[in-house]
């Protein structure tokens, strides 16, 4: 069974992750400190991937501030949705702000503007 997260939590991992591979490609150059160029490129990269990480994250709270907060109806507590589906922050539970799919099996493709109309 394919569990669900929240949007917004999977858009954060993104950017820790970023974080990390960053400081793991920068500590990478410095094996090869006998050739300054190489050493170079790699702090380059793994800056580039910070400077990424930062501008991820400022996205996500620009876009976590206009994000529909609703309260979860399975723990009881507020979380935020984007988009037609999404899930509860703190227990996955699937939510949505459609009535027409009420009750229907959770599909992150409701969220597609490009979904197939029937």
């Amino acid at each position: 069974m394919l569990t669900f997260t929240n949007k917004i939590n999977k858009i954060r991992t993104f950017a820790l992750v970023l974080i990390f591979a960053g400081i793991v490609i920068m500590y990478g150059g410095l094996f090869f400190q006998a050739n300054p160029l190489v050493m170079t490129i790699f702090m380059l990269i793994g800056f580039l991937a910070i400077i990424a990480s930062t501008v991820i994250y400022f996205w996500i709270g620009m876009l976590s501030s206009k994000a529909v907060q609703v309260t979860c109806p399975e723990c009881s507590k507020p979380t935020k949705m984007l988009g037609r589906v999404d899930a509860c922050m703190h227990c996955n539970e699937p939510l949505t702000l459609d009535p027409a799919l009420e009750g229907e099996e959770f599909d992150e493709s409701y969220n597609s503007k490009r979904k197939s109309r029937k």
